[in-house]
């Protein structure tokens, strides 16, 4: 009996789950050229550069090991991989149809790659991912946790430098988001990668969020809380309608990410260091409030 593509890509990563070098072999693999599809190999850069921050860290270890991965890492991962796989196996010919929308999207980008198709396949299978394994987190480290919710914040930003400048932006310097969001550019891989915040081990042990705060790099924090978080509210909304997954907007309240980390606590999203530089960056790209002059 053949095998379907759901099933083929099922069995990719299932084979996979407990060798994280190889996950990560399989993962690039699916942007090498192939006879059937156009070359894609310029968009692997964020993908497999955040990845292989996740390596680094042993996120993605075995959860059998005597340091064991995480649980909610892994499935997130393993969710985007299979993704990907089914896509490519389909259009290999594979009986379908497509199990999941995220799959649709992959389809419709390797059809006609481009950094807009790329967004919207990538990130709608991560927006499930979240969805799906929003259980696995509740086991995380409180730091862990919170830089769930800066994930997806980025995430989620960078989507709408291309889909919707003006948003990500403002009025001035939107020109610019298609430019610097586009997935075959460094910049993007550096600001998702979180190695500019994120110490490269898990777990997390002996750090608490202020340190790890305090650790950002310039850079890093101004575009956090000088560009991102002023308008998350605003991003959450327009990626749950762009992505077609209204459940998003239950993941921020009243302008503070609330996947995995407590609303009660949501002071880590008001900037500590560098107040002015900040204040400054916000008020030339945040467009002003409606009536305000």
């Amino acid at each position: 009996m053949t095998i379907g593509a759901a099933e083929q890509a099922l069995r990719m990563v299932e084979a996979v789950a407990d060798d994280p070098g190889r996950r990560f072999e399989t993962a690039a693999a699916f942007y090498e050229d192939r006879t059937y599809r156009g070359s894609i190999r310029r968009y692997r850069r964020p993908e497999l550069s955040f990845m292989a921050w996740q390596l680094r860290r042993g996120a993605l270890a075995p959860t059998t090991a005597d340091q064991p991965g995480s649980p909610w890492w892994r499935a997130v991962n393993a969710r985007l991989l299979s993704d990907t796989w089914e896509a490519d196996r389909l259009l290999a010919g594979a009986p379908g149809p497509a199990s999941r929308p995220a799959v649709v999207r992959w389809l419709e980008f390797l059809g006609e790659p481009t950094p807009r198709a790329w967004y919207r396949a990538h990130n709608t299978s991560i927006a499930a991912a979240y969805l799906e394994h929003r259980g696995l987190s509740t086991a995380e480290l409180p730091v862990e946790r919170f830089f769930m919710d800066v994930t997806l914040a980025r995430v989620l930003f960078v989507h709408s430098l291309l889909m919707n400048p003006r948003l990500g932006l403002g009025p001035v310097f939107w020109p610019v988001g298609r430019l610097v969001g586009d997935p075959r550019s460094r910049s993007v891989d550096t600001y998702l990668s979180l190695r500019n915040v994120l110490p490269d081990r898990y777990p997390m042990t002996d750090l608490t969020i202020t340190e790890v705060l305090d650790a950002e790099n310039v850079l890093g924090r101004l575009i956090d809380y000088g560009i991102m978080v002023p308008r998350l509210q605003q991003l959450y909304e327009f990626a749950a309608v762009d992505l077609g997954q209204p459940q998003l907007r239950g993941f921020i309240e009243n302008g503070s990410p609330v996947y995995a980390w407590p609303y009660d606590r949501r002071e880590v999203w008001v900037q500590r260091r560098h107040r002015a530089l900040g204040a400054l960056v916000s008020r030339i790209v945040v467009p002003p409030k409606e009536g305000s002059r």
